[in-house]
């Protein structure tokens, strides 16, 4: 249940800068980002301490995968699943062409989810890829900015507030990667069931990650709420 932003900087370049907040309950651990190699295939992610599994990384194939849990509307769970959508980000960050992949796997048994796919080896494509438990949609993003909130934890009414907010932003703040870390921080209300930092209690933002890829620096920096610890990884090595 998260919020991810993306800025592409124009058509013809193969820079962007994505920022996702991972909300999730309060007492699931979680890792911070570190360099693995799943399926011989270098890459970088956050990790669930639950299943393993990630929300959001960047891999050696000049890809970036996020995750959210749901699809285009909220849906009613039903478990056990069959395998975890985190486990799921990994599997596709390895493979050397991913739509190929997609089209083969068998997405049966895993709660439906929207995925994010950015990649930039020759030119900067973004695509979303949702799964409903029925049936894949697959759709390429315009390059232009974009924010998506997770169904389960925001409704319509919930994700039209949070757009305008985006909308307001994109139109009286100077955009870089600073002003988009902050807006992630800061844009709201007030509402805490709503803000981009979200506290329901037993729910909560419990992280912020942000991806820079352009000519000067490709980054991976992530930051806990919790504690106020922030980690900043030099991505140069792997992509």
């Amino acid at each position: 249940m998260c919020t991810v932003s993306i800025f592409p900087e124009n058509k013809n370049s193969l820079s962007f800068v994505l920022t996702f907040n991972r909300d999730e309950a309060f007492d699931r651990e979680t890792f911070a980002p570190k360099f693995e190699n799943v399926n011989r295939c270098e890459m970088i992610f956050p990790k669930d301490g639950v299943a393993g599994g990630t929300w959001l990384g960047v891999s050696a194939q000049k890809r970036l995968i996020g995750i959210m849990n749901g699809e285009f509307t909220a849906h009613k769970r039903n478990p056990p699943y069959r395998k975890s959508r985190g486990v799921v980000v990994k599997e596709f960050l390895a493979v050397e062409d991913v739509f190929d992949y997609a089209d083969q796997y068998n997405f049966e048994g895993i709660e439906p989810f929207t995925m994010i796919i950015v990649e930039w080896s020759s030119s900067l494509i973004i695509t979303e890829l949702v799964w409903d438990a029925k049936k894949l949609h697959i759709k390429n993003v315009a390059h232009k900015p974009r924010i998506w909130s997770s169904s389960p934890l925001y409704d319509s009414g919930m994700k039209l507030k949070r757009e305008n907010w985006f909308q307001k932003f994109i139109t009286e703040e100077e955009i870089t990667a600073s002003t988009i870390w902050e807006f992630h921080h800061e844009a709201g209300s007030g509402d805490k069931n709503i803000d981009l930092i979200v506290d329901r209690g037993f729910l909560k933002t419990q992280s912020i990650s942000q991806i820079i890829v352009n000519d000067d620096e490709k980054l991976f920096k992530y930051k806990e709420l919790a504690s106020g610890k922030t980690k900043i990884v030099n991505l140069d090595d792997l992509i």
